[in-house]
């Protein structure tokens, strides 16, 4: 196994015609198989950096900026963003094309934490990243930031831990009414 891997050598990019197959009740291209295609593109980017079976160990953030037409052509691109010890972060970029007219629009990012396993179903070792270039090592640090955010507010709002007197003054101005038992 190669100690350091360039995302260059992972990164992939698939192009699909939006079907009507692939609609959903508003005639617009159903946000769960763009999802679904997003984490096929993951796992096949996360696998062919690791060399191993990956799993999905989460979604961070899911924006759907624009609609996607029936008709469209959407691109999906994959490339590696940060390594850890077993798991990895790929960034996902989705795009939709009109094929008459060759507008393009930025759909979606988001970046998914893969994590590789063995034919026992145990997390092993990854190749860590060799970063090439400013981009690339942007890409790590915000992907190593948002790591250390989430790990934070997951503890910061454990349930034994948690004291809600202290949030209910921040929750003055929301579309809330809190009546505690």
């Amino acid at each position: 196994m190669d100690q350091f891997k360039p995302a260059s050598e992972s990164r992939l990019s698939i192009t699909e015609l939006m079907l009507p197959s692939h609609s959903n009740f508003g005639g617009k291209v159903h946000g769960g198989h763009i999802l679904n295609l997003m984490d096929q593109i993951a796992f096949a980017c996360a696998s062919k950096h690791s060399r191993k079976y990956c799993v999905t160990a989460s979604v961070n953030r899911v924006d759907f900026l624009h609609p996607v037409e029936v008709g469209e052509l959407l691109t999906l691109k994959a490339s590696i963003n940060y390594t850890g010890r077993t798991s990895m972060v790929v960034g996902v970029r989705v795009e939709s094309e009109n094929i008459t007219t060759g507008k393009k629009k930025h759909c979606n990012s988001s970046y998914f934490t893969m994590v590789a396993k063995d034919n026992e179903g145990n997390s092993v070792t990854v190749p860590g990243l060799l970063v090439e270039d400013q981009q690339g090592v942007r890409r790590f640090a915000r992907s190593k930031i948002r790591k250390e955010a989430a790990f934070q507010r997951d503890t910061q709002f454990e349930a034994r831990n948690f004291d809600a007197t202290s949030y209910i003054s921040t929750l003055a101005n929301e579309n809330v009414q809190i009546k505690l038992k």
